[in-house]
């Protein structure tokens, strides 16, 4: 039904403006700062509706641009997206090489004309192990990502090729590289925050994964940890997922910000924590002051008890030294 209306003469530009004015509309509450989006069913797509695989991943290109569309008219600022990941490359060889021509024509699309980035403001950024891709590859993504660089509204995270453990196993060898000119280096959570791929991006406040499928598939998984993080699965396959899907998770998901105080739905978890700009490699990473590697958990941590709490605590100390004193002269009776 939804293909036979499409056809329609006017039917992109009335999906537009109507992506616009419910995109006013959410960013009237609380909106996410930054989404991310595993896009997981191009290829069962493909396989029921009876094509090849690789209109089913053309498929799964068009609804990518279809969904950043409306993020970054809900006020999103951030968008990462799944594209490729290194464990893809086990696939035959034939999607492999496919996937890599079509990523090649997509790319040269947006550096030749763009106008999803141009009319946003969007920098694109290439997040993984580039140096696995084919040279010629390598160049388009390289001249991606300079045609876009200036652009400062919203940033496009595209993850090709990636997964989290190269992502940690990435950062660990930059730490090392640095702790060789810096010995007294304190390494610490932010620490390793400071050199993931996604250092300065936003703390990620939605993970959506489609195709029915529960698990995050080494992606984002250091980023997803927080509690305001907020994960949601759907069953549709990635080409069936439409702006009206995601429209339902970014509502969702303010109406809990706004009325629990977190994306979870969770009273009492935080809703965000501080972004650790990306470091260069020469910088000293030296701990804060009072955060040496010599101090323990009781002094590294604010004791956050209010006052009323200490003296409960203190009289239930008192009296369990008192309980614990009769018990011994009982027992010495």
């Amino acid at each position: 039904m939804s293909e036979w209306i499409s056809t329609f003469p006017g039917y992109t530009s009335a999906v537009s403006r109507v992506k616009k004015i419910v995109g006013s509309i959410i960013r009237t509450g609380p909106t996410p700062r930054h989404v991310g989006v595993i896009m997981d069913g191009n290829r069962r797509y493909a396989k029921s509706h009876k094509i090849e695989l690789k209109e089913g991943h053309n498929l799964g290109f068009d609804s990518m641009a279809n969904i950043l569309e409306l993020l970054y008219e809900s006020g999103v600022e951030c968008a990462t997206v799944y594209a490729f990941s290194i464990e893809n490359f086990k696939r035959s060889r034939y999607e492999v090489e496919w996937l890599m021509d079509l990523a090649k024509s997509k790319f040269q699309q947006i550096s030749q004309q763009g106008e999803l980035c141009e009319k946003y403001g969007i920098k694109i950024k290439i997040l993984g192990n580039v140096a696995l891709l084919p040279s010629d590859v390598q160049a388009i993504l390289a001249e991606t990502e300079r045609i876009t660089k200036n652009n400062t509204r919203a940033v496009l995270n595209i993850c090709f090729p990636y997964t989290s453990r190269d992502e940690m196993a990435t950062s660990m060898r930059r730490i090392v590289m640095l702790s060789e000119k810096v010995p007294s280096l304190f390494i610490d959570e932010s620490t390793i925050e400071d050199y993931l791929y996604t250092a300065d991006s936003p703390p990620l406040d939605i993970l959506v994964r489609t195709s029915g499928t529960y698990r995050l598939s080494d992606f984002l998984l250091w980023q997803a940890v927080p509690a305001s993080c907020s994960i949601m699965f759907s069953n549709k396959l990635w080409p069936d997922f439409t702006a009206w899907d995601m429209i339902k998770i970014l509502l969702t998901w303010s109406f809990h910000v706004y009325w629990y105080g977190n994306g979870n739905g969770i009273t009492g978890g935080p809703t965000s924590k501080p972004i650790h700009p990306a470091k260069s490699i020469e910088k000293d990473l030296s701990p804060s002051p009072g955060l040496s590697s010599s101090t323990t958990a009781y002094e590294r941590f604010q004791d956050n008890s209010t006052d009323s709490e200490k003296d409960s605590l203190g009289k239930s100390d008192v009296e369990d030294v008192t309980s614990n004193s009769s018990t011994t002269s009982d027992v010495a009776k």
